[in-house]
């Protein structure tokens, strides 16, 4: 089936796709929320149609979604015995999720339509005043589906890219929140307030339930965040859009193996490129 923007994202109220006072409204106030805490909602950015057809495509690959179980840092690091037993490197947490990656979504299909409509890129740009922005060059990773079913959850974790962009498709019967500490991470890693949130006796800690069709701007390598647990019959979708601040950017081949069941060779041929620090 053949889509288009107009059919998908409600440019109707966000006419994103025109300049003009009410688009740089919009972008403002998409700024100011990202400065005061790392994270900025879009009510209702998708059209109810957008959000069926976003949720129907998700059904038709669910079952090429990689289940992973584990036990997690919030780095996605090995376990460091040199290191004290309160560090929070060393506190890791039962890990179960589901991702339907890249390489399952067709340049026709509802997913792509969207992330390649020539407005949205820009957009995100303007929103996140970023002069070096790029999509995430991983082609199991640029744009993907997470699906989360009863039990589920993701513990707190920092992202590998800079920015996260996602789109609610459908959320769980009950559960599944959005729970993250903002800016928790800019000039360092601030392992203290980490351990804070993991012990649960930080006071950062924000909660937010997104709705079918919300439009979320993340700064998720800089802010601690997880989905709480679920349950019911009913699973949560969220679709997921990456930007990196460097070209050619792609996840470690362990990232990739624990996310997507698979590294290809690209992930061993740009392990290394990134440019900050920060523990993964």
């Amino acid at each position: 089936m053949n889509f288009t923007a107009n059919d998908l994202i409600n440019l109707q109220d966000y006419p994103i796709h025109v300049k003009g006072q009410r688009h740089q409204k919009l972008i403002e106030r998409i700024r100011t929320d990202l400065a005061a805490d790392g994270c900025a909602i879009v009510k209702r950015f998708l059209t109810d149609y957008g959000v069926c057809a976003l949720k129907n495509e998700a059904d038709s690959v669910s079952r090429n979604g990689h289940r992973s179980f584990s036990r997690t840092n919030p780095y996605f690091t090995q376990d460091e015995p040199s290191l004290s037993e309160d560090d929070p490197r060393r506190a890791f947490f039962d890990r179960s999720n589901n991702f339907i990656s890249a390489d399952n979504f067709a340049p026709s299909g509802a997913l792509r339509t969207i992330h390649d409509f020539p407005s949205f890129d820009p957009f995100i740009r303007d929103c996140l005043q970023e002069e070096n922005f790029y999509r995430y060059a991983d082609p199991l990773a640029d744009v993907i589906i997470n699906m989360a079913e009863t039990g589920n959850g993701f513990p707190w974790h920092f992202d590998t890219n800079n920015f996260t962009v996602t789109l609610a498709i459908q959320n769980a019967t009950s559960g599944g929140e959005f729970e993250y500490a903002p800016h928790i991470r800019v000039d360092d890693e601030n392992f203290p307030e980490v351990k804070k949130v993991l012990e649960g006796t930080s006071n950062r800690v924000r909660t937010i339930n997104l709705e079918p069709g919300d439009l979320q701007l993340f700064q998720g390598r800089y802010s601690l965040h997880r989905v709480a647990p679920l349950s019911g019959s009913i699973p949560r979708y969220v679709a997921i859009f990456s930007y990196v601040q460097k070209p050619g950017m792609v996840g470690t081949p362990e990232r990739s193996k624990q996310l997507y069941g698979k590294a290809l060779p690209i992930h061993f041929e740009r392990a290394g490129w990134r440019e900050d620090s920060y523990l993964d």
